[in-house]
């Protein structure tokens, strides 16, 4: 597939895209920075600008395209990921400003382009758990793509009124459009914290004691481009393990002692649901945090 993809550049992006070029895909990469990766090209965009992404979507994307004479090629999908990270990078107008815009022009400008197949990523911060002021409870345990999300933040209410936008145009346009509630992203290089983890498990209360390691963030958006037909849906992208190792009914009991449990609660239950994902994408996570932080505390030792 042809993929427009923004904020390829970012700590998610930077792994999920050459997921896709090596699963033969064409990547364009737009965004502020450029990847340097092979076989990715890059166009400064700023996607919460009036018409850039609209120019970018309707652009050629290569030099090498112009031989053939035919003007510009279309894309077969869009991926955004572009986006303020957390909050407190900017003040909360902005966040929240740069956000929601930048996903409504996307959105805007795909639809209307006639692009059918659309991936956004949304956020786990949409529970209303990681960055709430105070001590949070979750409403029921395992978190799953039923509950009522309830931010308080300016960062998680921007990913809210993004997956309201992308649910209006899905049902305007009758494009397949997926959100992604991304977990907290672990880059390859960054499992040597997960022994701080297993020492301070209180320090993975907010995140529900998720993660996702990006290069499996890369198959979850690739399955999103081989799966049709869904309309517009919303997926909890996470691994399937709980950080750390701690059985989930005694994390729900030691740090969730008041939280109804919704359904069967077994010692490898994540409390962050991908049962979504695994039943309708069929998602199946390979990296193990056990696993790669024993490989990091190998490498660390040689």
């Amino acid at each position: 597939m042809r993929i427009f993809f923004t904020g390829g550049a970012g700590k998610a992006g930077r792994h999920v895209v050459p997921y896709l070029v090596q699963k033969g895909h064409e990547v364009l990469n737009a965004d502020l920075v450029a990847l340097e990766h092979e076989g990715v090209e890059n166009l400064k965009v700023d996607v919460a600008a009036p018409g850039q992404v609209f120019d970018a979507l309707t652009m050629h994307r290569s030099l090498g395209e112009l031989e053939d004479g035919t003007g510009p090629r279309g894309y077969d999908a869009v991926v955004h990921f572009a986006a303020l990270p957390r909050i407190l990078l900017q003040p909360d107008g902005e966040t929240f400003r740069i956000n929601t815009m930048g996903t409504y022009r996307v959105v805007e400008a795909a639809a209307k382009l006639g692009i059918r197949k659309i991936v956004i990523a949304s956020s786990e911060t949409t529970y209303g758990v990681c960055f709430s002021e105070g001590r949070t409870d979750p409403h029921y345990l395992p978190v799953d793509e039923e509950y009522d999300v309830d931010p308080m933040d300016s960062y998680a209410m921007s990913k809210v009124c993004n997956e309201v936008t992308a649910r209006s145009f899905a049902r305007r346009t009758g494009a397949d459009i997926y959100a992604l509630r991304i977990g907290n992203v672990i880059e390859p290089h960054e499992y040597g914290a997960f022994a701080t983890f297993r020492e301070d498990p209180e320090s993975r209360r907010r995140n529900l004691f998720n993660y996702v390691d990006a290069r499996d963030l890369g198959q979850i958006v690739d399955r999103c481009l081989r799966t049709d037909g869904l309309g517009f849906q919303v997926f909890n992208a996470a691994n399937s393990h709980n950080a750390p190792d701690i059985p989930a009914p005694e994390l729900c009991a030691r740090f969730f002692p008041d939280v109804p449990i919704k359904g069967e609660m077994a010692e490898d239950t994540p409390l962050y649901s991908n049962a979504k994902a695994r039943e309708m994408l069929g998602f199946r996570d390979r990296y193990d945090w056990r696993e790669e932080l024993a490989k990091a505390e190998e490498r660390k030792g040689q």
